[in-house]
């Protein structure tokens, strides 16, 4: 078991409800090993906490979706024995048009013509991959129109909450990345809009994913905070967050679809058992400390001590 893991913790956190998670990988490409250790902490811990996996098929970038890649996905979670409630964000642009106008509503969105040229090139160099966004359209008062993206603001102030994994975390979205951007100038929902309005109204009470989103997390809290106080039915707590580790190449890459890792199809047509898949998922994710085979019942084990 990983030690770092507190399962009586997280269940004392549940207590009175029926926790609720979700498995959501992008429809951009083939799921591979990275997937799978995801997917053996999320089934492991609902199993052990005797809670719910929905199925999130994140589709929202339908630039780059293929309906082959959606079958696939299907098909291998099927295969490793993996099932839930199927949700698809190309399904729910009611809920994120809506989400974005009680934003709106509250005078807390505008919109921006800035690119990413633009922007990188007055970035400071200090910002990293992501340039943080100065504010630029902030009082100009542009209107909905092509090329045009809607953001919402992000003030100072710290975000804090404690990963059930790592520990206590503080973020300042507005310092680290400043005004998120809600719908881009292609009209596409952005993955930090989509992600929170979907917990939301599917009521995700525990967030399963890889230590590479956890940057993420205090802008989605920040989020989640505006929509529960712009004149939002009550929504309760926000989700509680556990990052684990990824799965990295002989480079130390995270393995990733942009990098061509090899899918889980692949190793099927190698000769891999679904048993074989989650066994390896586990040793990777830090939770065995040999590679054995697992069928998808037993994933609880690696959580408790039966």
């Amino acid at each position: 078991m990983n030690q770092t893991i507190s399962l009586p913790k997280i269940r004392d956190l549940h207590a009175g409800q029926t926790p609720r998670t979700r498995f959501a990988p992008s429809v951009t490409g083939h799921l591979h090993l990275g997937h799978a250790v995801n997917a053996v902490y999320v089934w492991g811990l609902a199993q052990a906490l005797s809670g719910e996996v929905i199925v999130r098929l994140e589709d929202h970038d339908r630039g780059r979706f293929r309906p082959e890649f959606e079958r696939s996905i299907l098909d291998d979670l099927e295969w490793l024995g993996l099932t839930g409630p199927l949700s698809r964000q190309s399904d729910h642009d009611d809920r994120y048009r809506a989400a974005a106008g009680h934003l709106g509503d509250a005078g807390l969105t505008f919109y921006c013509d800035c690119t990413r040229r633009s922007l990188a090139a007055g970035a400071d160099p200090t910002d990293g991959a992501t340039p943080r966004y100065p504010g630029t359209c902030r009082t100009r008062h542009l209107s909905e129109g092509p090329g045009r993206a809607l953001r919402v603001r992000m003030d100072p102030g710290a975000e804090s909450f404690d990963d059930l994994r790592l520990g206590p975390q503080t973020q300042d979205p507005a310092a680290e990345v400043g005004d998120v951007v809600l719908r881009d100038a292609l009209g596409q929902w952005t993955y930090q809009h989509c992600v929170v309005a979907d917990d939301i109204a599917e009521e995700i009470t525990l967030v399963i994913r890889g230590e590479d989103i956890l940057e993420s997390t205090g802008r989605q809290l920040r989020l989640f905070q505006l929509l529960a106080g712009r004149g939002r039915p009550a929504l309760g707590a926000p989700p509680r967050y556990l990052h684990h580790p990824l799965v990295t190449d002989a480079s130390g890459r995270k393995l990733s679809k942009k990098e061509f890792a090899q899918s889980l199809g692949d190793l099927r047509r190698e000769g891999w058992s679904a048993e074989r898949v989650l066994g390896e998922a586990a040793f990777l994710g830090g939770l065995t400390t040999n590679p054995v085979p697992l069928p998808a019942k037993d994933l609880v084990h690696l959580f408790t001590n039966d």
